[in-house]
């Protein structure tokens, strides 16, 4: 069995995003949205977006609740699903920033909260015993927890999309979902969407995602990258930095960090497959807000391209859109990166 577990652990050193916590970052601009306007991923409708809603997800069959938070478009109809898995010490209301820009551009997004890896295994600790507590969470068991919960939302999802008198009836267009996530949350997400387990089967990978964007994705524990991402079939965007280290109480998590997020993308096979490494990124640049360990200021520009690189991303591969496709495949990303940005694709 601990040998079973062992082989779960897609991930390098699992011990990842930690206490990605409730910022209120504004989105990157605003603005009507008019169809006869060159695209502009960044752009946003006027108007007060819905409230998001909490709601729980019960999986009877493993005896577990998983919390959701929706983030959900102001256009009633059908709109495309996006799921996002927190990092390790993280929760569901963490990154929102993502989750307010993805959904006033016309997506339905939930966020994820892990129980076994969320907030709750450092809250009322003392310090002296968090190291630990969050080490010890970053399992092989607590990413077989992980993975499950994302079939059960997605399940519960369809439900609810049927039920009568449910706030989430008739909002969901469960052909184009698209996973994404941060940190342990990445390797969550690399899991679910094409990943190759060391005994070379893909036994997580959920049919129903048509496209990933992994947030500081991690290369395999065990196996070479080219074994477990070589049979990636679907779109992916890869996000890291080149300050991309995870830390945890002052000390690096793992040796390389930074070579091991670059192994992914040269791994992957051709065919709508992105990389995006911003420059001088740390690990909380994908976050809310700067962690402890951060060695210096954050950059404005960060947040803006993520948020236009992963908003084009969806665009093209979750609805369809020429337009974003053309902008990603061309001088597009450009435009919203600094020039010592690194942006490839294949």
């Amino acid at each position: 069995m601990k040998r079973h577990t062992a082989a779960l652990v897609f991930g390098a050193s699992v011990a990842l995003a930690c206490l990605t916590l409730l910022a209120q970052d504004r989105p990157a601009s605003t603005g009507p949205l008019a169809p006869n306007k060159a695209y502009d991923p960044s752009l946003l409708p006027s108007g007060k977006p819905p409230a998001p809603l909490d709601l729980v997800v019960t999986d009877a069959s493993r005896r577990r609740d998983v919390p959701i938070l929706v983030y959900l478009p102001a256009e009633t109809s059908a709109a495309p699903l996006v799921l996002f898995s927190h990092g390790l010490g993280g929760n569901r209301q963490g990154s929102a920033y993502l989750g307010r820009h993805w959904a006033a551009r016309g997506y339905v997004v939930v966020f994820l909260q892990h129980a076994g890896s969320d907030d709750g295994v450092w809250k009322n600790k003392p310090p002296v015993e968090i190291n630990r507590a969050m080490r010890d969470a970053a399992s092989g068991a607590n990413l077989l927890l992980r993975v499950k919960d994302v079939g059960a939302v997605l399940d519960q999802l369809a439900r609810w999309q049927g039920a009568a008198n449910h706030p989430l009836a008739g909002r969901l267009d469960s052909r184009s979902v698209g996973m994404s996530g941060h940190s342990f949350g990445a390797v969550t997400t690399q899991a679910v969407s094409g990943q190759t387990a060391p005994g070379g089967g893909q036994p997580f990978t959920d049919p129903r995602i048509k496209a990933a964007i992994a947030f500081s994705p991690s290369e395999p524990a065990t196996g070479s990258p080219a074994q477990a991402f070589g049979r990636v079939a679907i779109p992916w965007l890869l996000m890291t930095g080149t300050n991309d280290v995870a830390r945890l109480g002052g000390s690096t998590i793992g040796a390389s960090q930074v070579e091991k997020r670059l192994s992914v993308f040269p791994s992957l096979p051709p065919g709508s497959k992105y990389e995006l490494v911003l420059h001088g990124a740390e690990h909380s640049a994908f976050t809310d807000r700067a962690l402890p360990g951060d060695s210096g200021p954050r950059k404005p520009n960060h947040h803006r391209a993520i948020l236009a690189l992963s908003t084009a991303f969806w665009d093209a591969y979750l609805k369809g859109d020429a337009a974003a496709r053309a902008w990603l495949d061309g001088a597009g990303p450009r435009s919203v990166l600094e020039v010592k940005d690194r942006w490839q694709a294949k």
